[in-house]
Formats: structure tokens, sequence, C-alpha cells
């Protein structure tokens, strides 16, 4: 029995539900007994079961289901009810069991008893929800397009309106304005947007454009009006229209106009001016064919090559170029023909033979090819004689340098080889006379003569940068350290010295002792600039140098170095002196008492160190010569002032030593050294005769070879002893080598270098070391 009246209700429910699938619903509300009663469709629209709203709900139970923010005016509009109000029309939300919200509308009239007392109210409920959510989209899409609409009744001196259109005039927001309202907006002798007076009636208006003064800021904007008239009801229209502000499209427009006009006026000017250019250009303008068919060219050609342009029309370009250029235009015409641009520079033929040199500039359009060809046979004429004349005076100023420097080498040689030939001829007339007392003294002046022009050939070489180096990582703080001593006593007692050596820096990349000897030339002209004494400071320290630190004339490039500064508080110098300086026998010392090369030399050792040296002074507060050597910290290191390996005897002990001099008179004096000290001596005056001897089976234990030997010089010489006979011992004597500049560079394993000019004991000494290692 209950299963079956389970089944019974279900059905019902079913049937219920199906009938909920119409549109409107009915609701009874009985006031006396504050139940409510209603159909399907309502329980469906309210979300309560129909069983129960056909039985009757109590009436809160159906307000529950209203959204609280509409139940404050649902109560008022109740309260009417019950006040005796016959209609009721509302709209409002409400909520789901499962939390959805729906829009409905609620239609009804009230019946009062004989009393005239409110008894019962009926009425309908019909869901709106996409009639809502329709009306928000569009509302949105209207305020987003900037889109106002109204509505106007024939007849009527109003219209509705949206709250976007009010927007668009300025005006407070509403429902409801006045047609005049609008219309006093509207600029005099523009539409109105209704026009009441017209005779012939509202069904004349159509699509129109009118400008307004916004009422809140009185700005002038351009409205557009779309519309028409719909017939509502028999002898009745309503207008449907929407307004949108069309300002920047006007503008647009305007601007698009006056455009326009300035294009075809320009149009029309560059047409003029590119004839006149055409007929008035001193520069070639050509068009070709993409394989270099001249299709056209202006009347400039006639000037430049000597011929009527028609007359090249129709032709290649490649007729009238020079024959050596040939390939190259036809290689520019293929670049151009694909789209490039491309610069060059070729020759064309004159009509009188000669060649013009043309300055092209090619482009591709449309097919074809627009050549701009510039005469530059003058300026290539006058830039070959500009080179001409740079040239001369190149040699010319070469000449002058070299004249200066020959004319300080000639006096200072001269100077020296008259007291090396004098002492000599003053011996030889004594020693021919029998008179051998006091040689010595003359002797002497022979050798320090010869010493002072060996130590002015090594200054030479130091400022052109050709001196033998024996470049290694130098201790800089140990050498400066070292040189205390030596640099206090050449100072005098009149000048402090001061040594601020940074403890961190690093090892320098150079040559030890000629480090020393720019240290002490400076240290002398420090001297020299403090005649009547004052301070002379030696620093160093590490520094990295960037582009910002170098200036544009420097011959140096960016990187980590060591710094040696000299400073003194002497005289100072000008600006004109500084940069005088480094130049070669300059001085501002009194004759006799500089050479002028010890800036020079400092300078070229410098540079050929791979550093920089630069001074700067200022007159009557001092002067500072910085050095910049290369950092050297990882480089095999310097023993600095380690003494040589000294021998007991320097005497041989039957070893056969082959002597390779070109100069008779230097190898005469070897060989009588070497066979005086017990060696047995082979000679060969250059490298040709010395090949058989070191191919041959004779023993050979050292080889004493000048470096700059005619046809295979020493280093060649050397590189075939070595490979025929391992563990030779090789010593080199040099000059002046280019090749030897770099010790490091020139010898290899059992070799090493001897610079004249040397004394004789020196050589003995150089001779028994390298036989005596292992």
């Amino acid at each position: 029995m209950e299963i079956r009246t389970e089944l019974a209700t279900a059905r019902e429910r079913l049937d219920l539900t199906l009938e909920a699938a119409g549109a409107a619903s009915s609701w009874n509300w009985d006031i006396s007994g504050n139940r409510l009663f209603a159909d399907t469709r309502f329980a469906a629209m309210v979300g309560l079961d129909p069983i129960d709203l056909k039985a009757g709900v109590r009436t809160q139970y159906f307000f529950s289901a209203i959204h609280p923010e509409d139940m404050p005016r649902i109560r008022l509009a109740v309260a009417g009810i019950l006040a005796g109000a016959e209609i009721f029309s509302k709209e409002y939300r409400l909520v789901k069991r499962d939390g959805s919200i729906r829009w409905v509308r609620a239609e009804g009239r009230g019946e009062a008893d004989d009393d005239d007392e409110p008894v019962r109210f009926v009425g309908t409920l019909v869901d709106i929800t996409d009639q809502r959510l329709a009306q928000e989209r569009l509302r949105i899409a209207q305020e987003a397009g900037g889109i106002g609409t109204f509505e106007h009744a024939a007849g009527f001196a109003t219209v509705n309106v949206s709250d976007q259109l009010c927007r668009l005039f300025g005006l407070h927001p509403t429902k409801v304005l006045p047609i005049k309202t609008l219309n006093n907006l509207i600029h005099e002798g523009d539409p109105l947007i209704i026009d009441l007076a017209r005779p012939d009636g509202p069904q004349s208006i159509a699509d129109r454009e009118f400008r307004i003064t916004r009422a809140d800021d009185g700005k002038v904007r351009w409205l557009a009006q779309r519309g028409e008239y719909v017939e509502v009801a028999q002898g009745s229209q309503r207008y449907i229209g929407v307004l949108y502000d069309v300002t920047e499209t006007k503008a647009s427009q305007e601007q698009l106009r006056t455009a326009n006009l300035a294009l075809a006026e320009r149009a029309r000017g560059s047409m003029r001016e590119r004839n006149r250019m055409w007929r008035n250009s001193r520069d070639l303008v050509l068009v070709l064919s993409g394989s270099g068919e001249i299709k056209d060219a202006n009347p400039v050609w006639r000037e430049i090559l000597g011929a009527s342009p028609s007359l090249a029309v129709g032709r290649s370009i490649v007729d009238f170029t020079w024959p050596e250029d040939k390939a190259s235009m036809l290689e520019a015409i293929e670049v151009a023909s694909k789209g490039g641009r491309s610069d060059f520079e070729l020759r064309l033929k004159h009509a009188d033979g000669a060649p013009r040199w043309i300055s092209w500039r090619t482009s591709q359009e449309d097919g074809s090819i627009y050549g701009f060809g510039r005469d530059v046979t003058l300026e290539r004429e006058q830039a070959e004689a500009l080179k001409d004349t740079e040239a001369q005076l190149r040699q010319s100023q070469k000449m002058e340098a070299v004249g200066q420097l020959t004319g300080g080498i000639a006096h200072d040689f001269n100077n020296l080889l008259t007291g090396i030939i004098g002492a000599l001829s003053i011996l030889r007339r004594r020693i021919s006379a029998g008179r051998l007392d006091d040689l010595d003294r003359f002797i002497d002046a022979a050798t320090t003569s010869a010493h002072r022009a060996a130590s002015l050939t090594h200054r030479l070489l130091a400022f052109s940068r050709r001196q033998s180096l024996d470049r290694q990582a130098v201790d800089v703080n140990k050498l400066v350290n070292s040189m205390e001593d030596l640099l206090t006593r050449t100072l005098g007692e009149k000048i402090s010295l001061s040594v601020l050596v940074h403890p961190e820096t690093c090892y320098a990349f150079t040559d030890a002792n000629q480090l020393e000897n720019a240290i002490l030339n400076l240290a002398i002209n420090a001297r020299d600039a403090m005649p009547k004494g004052g301070k002379m400071t030696i620093e160093a320290e590490n520094v990295t140098l960037t582009k910002a630190d170098i200036s544009r004339n420097e011959e140096i490039q960016p990187g980590p170095y060591v710094v040696i500064a000299v400073s003194d508080t002497g005289t100072g110098m000008t600006s004109e002196t500084i940069a005088k300086a480094f130049d070669p026998f300059f001085t501002t010392k009194p004759i006799g008492q500089g050479t002028g090369l010890g800036l020079s030399m400092i300078y070229g050792f410098a540079q050929q160190s791979g550093g920089h040296a630069r001074i700067t002074s200022q007159l009557g507060t001092g002067t500072t010569v910085t050095l910049f050597l290369p950092d050297g910290s990882g480089a095999d290191k310097a023993s600095i002032g380690s003494a040589p390996s000294q021998h007991g005897s320097l005497m041989g002990e039957g070893e056969v030593v082959l002597v390779v001099e070109d100069d008779s008179a230097v190898r005469l004096l070897i060989v009588d050294v070497l066979k005086e000290l017990g060696y047995r001596t082979i000679v060969a005056e250059d490298g040709e005769h010395a090949l058989p001897i070191i191919e041959s089976a004779q023993r050979i234990d050292a080889v004493v070879s000048d470096v700059g030997l005619p046809g295979i010089n020493g280093r060649q010489l050397a590189e075939v002893a070595l490979a025929r006979r391992p563990g030779l011992r090789v010593l080199f004597l040099t000059g002046y080598a280019a090749t030897a500049s770099s010790r490091a560079d020139f010898l290899g394993p059992g070799m090493d270098m001897m610079t004249k000019p040397f004394s004789m004991d020196d050589l003995a000494r150089k001779v028994r070391e390298m036989l005596a290692k292992d």
C-alpha cells in the first residue's frame, strides 16, 4: 500500500514537472489564511515542491526565496496590497534552493469581501531572466561603444532616453527629456534631433550628423543619429533612434582630406622638381633594365661623357664602360637586378677616349635598375696629387730627422773617434821611438772613448727599439730596493731619496739590466734638474689601463701593467720641452754635458718591452717620468742581483771552437784570444764556408758566430749545426740584428749571446762558462 502511494506521488510530481515547461505561472494568495497556492510552473521558477504549492504553503515560506536586496521594496508593495491596493506589478530576483538567481515579473490584482477588506490576491509570475540579461548586455554594449538610445512617440514633446545619451549631451542621467532641451544644444543650422515644426511630419527624419555644445564642459562634439519610425498601433508611430560620437572620425576625415590635398599638391610639386632635377642634375641618372640596357639617361650625360644621351638609350651600359672595369660593371648589374644596393667606383669612356671615374650608387624597383653616378675624376686626380705631396713631405721630414740624427751621431762619434785615433797614434809614435813609459794613460783614453762609443750605439738601438732584450719576469720591488744605495750615492747629499714600492707590485716582463739603466738615467736627470737640492721619489705599483686612460697618440694597449714613476722637485719643463723630450739628441743641458739620448733610450726601451713612457711636468714644481711595463706574473722569473758564475781559470783545455765572423779585424782578435787561452780554432768568414766544416767529421765543441752574416745568417747556421751535432754550444755575437731584438725568442737550448763591442776578457769568460755546462 505504501509503495503504491509513493509511486503515485512520484508520477504526480513528474506530471507537474512536465507542466512547468510553459512560460507563465499562476498564483493565488489567501490573505486571511496567509497561505500561497500556485501551479507547477510557479513551483519550478521558485524552486519549491509543486505538491506543497498545490496544497498551499505559508506565505513566509515563499518570501524567504526573494533576494535580500529586493525584499524591502517587495514588502512595501505587499503592505500596499494589505492597505487596499488593487494592482501589483513588480520585477525582482528569486534565489532558488541550488543557489541560482532568476529574475521574475509578478503581476496581480486584489479581491475584497463585502466589507472591502482584501481577502485574496491572484496573478501570474513570469521568468524574465533572459530578457534582463539581454537588456544588461545591451546597456553594457551601448556604454562601451558610446551609443545612446532614445524613443519618441509621435505627437509628444518629450523623448525617452538612455543614460549614455545624456552623457553624450553632457546632461545628468534621467529617463525622460524634453526635445527642446536636446535641440537647444545643437548648433544653429544643423539638423535637429526631432523637428516638431516640420509641416511634412516626423516621417521625413533620416540619418544625419550634427554638432552640439555639451551642457557640462562646453566642448563641441559631432554626433551621428540613426533610426526610424515604426507603427505601434493604427495611426500611432514611435521613433526609435541611436546617437554616437563621431568627433574623432570627422577630425580624421578632415585630416585625410587635407592630407590628400597636400599629397596631390606635393605630387604635382614632386613631378615638377623631378623634371627640374632630371634636367639640371650635375650627376648622372640612369634607368637600366635588369640586363643593363639603358632605358633613359639625363642630359648631364653629354657634359660628363661628351655625347648625346639619346645615343646611349637602347645600348648596354657595359658598352660605355672602361675595358678593365667591364667585369666589375657586370657584377654590379647582377647585384642590383636581384634587389641589392651597391656603392662602387669605376670608369666610363668619354667620347674623346679618355676615362672618367664615376662613383655609383644603384637600387632596384619594379624590375628597373636606377643608377646614380657622380663624376669624381677631378677628386681622384687631386687625391693622387695630395698622396704624392704627402709622400714627398714624409720623405722630407724623414730626411730632416735622419739629418738631425746623423748630425748628432757624427758629432759624438767624431769626438770619440778623435780620442781613439789620437791615442793610438801617440802609442804608435812612442813605441816606435822606444818610449814605453806612461803608455797606460793613452791606452785608457782610447778605451774610454771606445766604451763611450759602444754606449752611444746601445742608446741609439734602444731609442730605435732595436736593442737585444733578455725579457723575463723581473721582481720590480727587489730590483728597485737593490738600487737604493747606488742611487743615494749618485744623487749626492743635497737630494733625498724616497722609495715607495707597493708590497703587492707584480713582476714586470722586461729586461732587468735595461730597466736598471733606465732608472739610473732617470735618477741622473732628476739630480741635474735639482742643482740646489730637493727630493726624488721612486714609486711602483700595479695598474690596469682602460681605453679611457690612454690618449689618442699613445702607443699602448689597454691591460695590466707595472708602473714605475720617478719624480723630482726640480725646475720642471715647459709644454714645448715635453713635446720634444723623447726626441734623439734633444737636450736642454749645456754643450758637452749631455748627449740627448737618455730619455729617447728610455722611451724606446719601454716601447720595445711592450709598454710606454709618459712625462708630466710643471715649471718650478718638478717632473715625473712614468714607465708602463707589461705584467709578467705568468712568465719565467729573472734572477735579480745574483752574480754570474765565476770560474777559477779562463784557460781552455784544447777544445775546438769554430769561429764564423765576416769582419776580418774582429775575426783576427777573437781567434788570437782563443788561441792564447788554449783553445784550438777553426775559422770561417761566412756561413757558406762554415757549412762544410759543420757537416764534416771534424771535432767541434763550440761555435762562436756573428748573427748578421751574409747569405746564411748565424741563426740559420746554428739550426743546421745543432741538427747535425746535438748538444753543441753556440755563442752569438751581434752588433745589431733585427731578428735578435728579443733574446728569449731568438735563443734556443745551448745558445747564448754577446753584444758588440765587448772586451776579450768577457768573451773568454762567456766561452768558458758555456763549455763548462753539462
